[in-house]
């Protein structure tokens, strides 16, 4: 008890809230690196907030232990002080922004990268009808986004492969069709009724390991015994299709990569049995968060994402069809 009385006053009087953001994402992460990238600000700015906060509290809040840092008793202490105080500062946001109605507030989403295709188009339009919204999206990969989404980082988070975790509000609200994606010279690009069995002929090229996309077509492919022969794994739905483009494979996207592309002309969707495999998009939340009036807004709107994608087609975005039978 002594040492947190210590640490109120220390905080009340020396350091400042960017110090204690610094130090929070600095022990969420485990790395100065990371907290840098996060932050948007260089390495030695972050080891120099965190030398004055140290240097304020007199005592040191991390140890190195080879290439790891560890929170020492006192971080640890400040650790859970610091989730306090931006849990209360989160809570006066949202309460400044409810009074505001939506003249004004914030709205924090993050959305796995293949949503990064619609997902700044459908908040453009949110943010046209309220010009007053500002707005922060983080794109990452999937199991970035999961891990924001453990620790409450966010307002809302958009997922095509969903946790099944009790503690977690999950609703869809967009269709995720995944199509076969071939280059427009490979020979079974005119071809009619491909089987699985010949498909799985085939090089794939796949995203990496933890991907929605990739989980939920090894699980088709499993649940009819086909096995898959992979040629490549890349990161990003960018890399992939330029290596089908580079004659290196076939592979399963989500058929909004192809809604901003220009090269429409050189990818083709086969015409594969089974195929698309018809997924969904999702957005979650904590279940005991408190969602801002900016939030519910949002959710409302994502309830005509639907029509609002067609629209955008319709309007010159371009989605790829799929093939006729």
């Amino acid at each position: 008890m002594l040492i947190i009385y210590a640490l109120k006053e220390v905080i009340m009087r020396h350091s400042t809230l960017r110090q204690l953001e610094v130090f929070e994402t600095i022990a969420r992460l485990g790395s100065y690196t990371r907290a840098a990238e996060e932050l948007y600000v260089t390495q030695p700015t972050v080891s120099m907030q965190i030398k004055k906060l140290t240097d304020a509290i007199g005592l040191p809040l991390f140890e190195q232990i080879g290439k790891k840092i560890y929170l020492t008793d006192v971080g640890r202490e400040l650790q859970q002080a610091c989730s306090g105080i931006f849990e209360h500062l989160s809570q006066f946001e949202m309460v400044t922004a409810d009074m505001k109605g939506l003249r004004a507030g914030k709205l924090r989403l993050a959305v796995v990268t293949t949503a990064g295709y619609f997902a700044p188009r459908l908040l453009g339009m949110f943010c046209h009808q309220y010009p007053g919204i500002e707005v922060s999206l983080e794109v990452s990969n999937r199991m970035h986004i999961l891990e924001r989404l453990s620790n409450n980082m966010d307002d809302l988070y958009i997922l095509d492969l969903p946790p099944e975790q009790d503690e977690i509000i999950i609703k869809s609200f967009l269709q995720n069709p995944l199509v076969v994606l071939a280059s427009a010279n490979h020979p079974l690009a005119k071809k009619k009724n491909i089987t699985l069995k010949r498909i799985a002929d085939e090089p794939f090229i796949f995203r990496e390991y933890g991907s929605g996309t990739r989980i939920e077509t090894e699980n088709f492919f499993s649940k009819n015994n086909i096995k898959l022969k992979t040629q490549m794994t890349l990161g990003s739905n960018e890399a992939i299709k330029q290596a089908i483009l580079g004659g290196l494979g076939v592979s399963v996207l989500s058929n909004h990569t192809l809604t901003l592309d220009s090269p429409e002309n050189q990818l083709v969707i086969l015409d594969v049995q089974g195929f698309p495999i018809n997924c969904q998009w999702h957005y979650a939340y904590p279940s005991g968060k408190n969602l801002s009036v900016v939030a519910q807004s949002f959710l409302a709107y994502l309830q005509n994402a639907q029509q609002l994608i067609v629209n955008l087609a319709l309007t010159g975005v371009g989605i790829i069809t799929f093939p006729n039978r």
